[in-house]
């Protein structure tokens, strides 16, 4: 079986990282794998890295009117058994081709996350005719994403979650060491965070929980560390920070590849996002055995079990979130505890090798779907 991935992704997200995981996996079950994408994009570098086909897309941005005529060309090329769409252009490109050119392939599309809100254009493109399949990355994403869709479009979700690469558990490499770096003392309890500076990731929250941890909770001890690819929201992020007068107590570090060996360094790891597909970042630091603290989104309320494996906090409550932190920071046993849990529950429901299968299930439907 051949496939074509379809993505505009320019920066990387975990987006881009779930399609370079699955892809060693499926091609183990006896799939191949062509991606069609924006030119010189990171996802582009990487394909060229692992040696994957990549097919560039026109005018470096694919939803563009030529991409739409140009995709019936690519798929006369590669002759795929089924299209694969990871973004909502992607989607957007293949829509539109097809009711120019009639592409005669099925597709699968992948829905991560939820948006605010949704256009007309959104609604008609989701409830397309010739999807086959659309894979709902957590139930809560399938729910939510329901209210959009029409009743025969509805069947046509399934939940198949993000997975975590096995290659991580191998690598010895733990990056540039974070207390040299930012000058952090030895006995530094360091709190990690990885994702990028969107509005949906929610750094502001971050802030205040490191704000209340270490101001008002007295934990001063406590170090937070960001990973992430800085965006328009950056220079408020860090303006934030100063008025906070956490200066040196919260560290962005920028974009850094393969950003999860950086968990070695972490004590704990911290999610706040306000809305999620995901996120991968928690899955790789949980299964690395960094005990997580993370907002109730995305795929986390099928993860952790609060208390048990991991702390999981209302969105935005920053108090709860500190106070969870503050916590794993007074009792060693605890970290211990969510550590070994935590990998575990992550080794037995979300390593690529064991959800790959249930991918090539929904691309051979899909090859079938009339």
């Amino acid at each position: 079986m051949k496939v074509l991935h379809v993505s505009g992704a320019r920066g990387w997200g975990g987006n881009e990282q779930q399609l370079i995981d699955y892809i060693p996996e499926l091609e183990k079950l006896g799939t191949s794998h062509v991606v069609f994408g924006v030119k010189d994009s990171v996802l582009h570098n990487k394909c060229k890295d692992l040696g994957i086909a990549f097919i560039e897309a026109k005018k470096h941005k694919l939803n563009k009117f030529a991409n739409y005529l140009y995709l019936k060309e690519v798929v006369k090329g590669v002759k795929p058994d089924v299209i694969h769409l990871h973004t909502s252009d992607s989607l957007t490109v293949y829509t539109i081709a097809d009711l120019l050119t009639r592409l005669k392939t099925k597709a699968v599309f992948s829905k991560k996350g939820m948006g605010s809100r949704s256009s007309l254009l959104s609604k008609y493109k989701y409830n397309y005719k010739n999807l086959a399949a659309i894979i709902c990355v957590s139930k809560r994403v399938q729910e939510e994403f329901s209210a959009i869709l029409d009743e025969a479009t509805k069947k046509k979700t399934i939940v198949i979650h993000d997975c975590v690469s096995p290659k991580i558990l191998n690598t010895t490499d733990k990056g540039e060491d974070i207390k040299t770096k930012f000058n952090i003392p030895d006995n530094a309890f360091i709190i990690g965070n990885i994702a990028n500076h969107t509005a949906a990731k929610d750094h502001f929250t971050l802030i205040e929980t490191a704000d209340y941890l270490i101001n008002t909770l007295n934990k001063k001890d406590a170090y937070f560390v960001q990973i992430g690819e800085y965006t328009k929201l950056t220079d408020e992020l860090k303006e934030l920070v100063k008025q906070k007068g956490l200066e040196n107590r919260i560290f962005f570090t920028g974009r850094i590849p393969e950003a999860y060996k950086f968990n070695h360094q972490f004590d704990v790891f911290v999610m706040t996002s306000q809305r999620e597909g995901g996120p991968t970042s928690v899955l790789e630091a949980m299964l690395l055995g960094v005990p997580t603290v993370s907002t109730n989104v995305g795929v986390m309320p099928e993860v952790i079990e609060n208390g048990v494996n991991g702390f999981i906090c209302p969105v935005k409550d920053y108090k709860t979130i500190a106070e969870s932190l503050s916590k794993l920071t007074d009792n060693a046993q605890l970290r211990e505890n969510f550590s070994a849990k935590g990998s575990a529950v992550i080794k037995e429901g979300f390593m690529a090798e064991k959800l790959a299968p249930q991918t090539l299930k929904v691309y051979k439907a899909a090859a079938q779907f009339k």
